[in-house]
């Protein structure tokens, strides 16, 4: 699964006023509508009010705004896939909300099959999950979670969002 995406914004998409470093960002990915595209929209968590998806929100994370250092290349992070998606919504700087814990439970489980992750046990409470990323060797700590049916209905629908809607078998 790769998307290219924008890189981060270095304005507010609502407001259009600059974002200072260590400002709360809510990113979203939204599907548009009108094309088979997925569009990043970075809004000051104050300007929260005057935003407006304009298509269905896959997933959201709110993150403190760091300035891109001079020479750094943007578009090396212009290219999502599975595990940049992961590392983003798993960052402990990342507050989670209940849509993103679905989404990182599932690709949590999906690069653990691929090797990216490797399983390190559960957290001293039970709670939650420690991966190690195999690259980076950061340990990260996802929800401890079922497995149900519902679960992966819940997660399908947020992936066909994001990746469209599978097509219809041929007759």
């Amino acid at each position: 699964m790769d998307l290219n995406l924008q890189p981060p914004a270095a304005v507010c998409g609502a407001t259009h006023e600059p974002f200072t470093a260590g400002q709360r960002v809510v990113s979203f990915l939204v599907r548009d509508p009108a094309q088979p595209e997925i569009l990043r929209h970075d809004i000051a968590e104050a300007a929260l009010p005057q935003f407006t998806p304009g298509g269905p929100v896959v997933c959201r994370w709110v993150h403190a705004y760091k300035p891109r250092k001079p020479g750094e290349n943007a578009d090396r992070a212009l290219k999502l896939t599975a595990e940049t998606l992961f590392l983003t919504l798993a960052d402990p700087a990342t507050e989670p909300t209940a849509e993103n814990v679905r989404l990182v439970q599932f690709l949590a489980l999906m690069l653990e099959r691929k090797r990216v992750l490797k399983p390190r046990g559960r957290s001293a409470d039970g709670e939650r999950l420690r991966l190690e990323h195999a690259k980076t060797k950061q340990v990260y700590e996802v929800p401890a979670g079922e497995l149900t049916p519902e679960f992966f209905v819940q997660v399908q629908s947020q992936l066909s969002v994001l990746v469209g809607e599978p097509s219809a078998p041929a007759a």
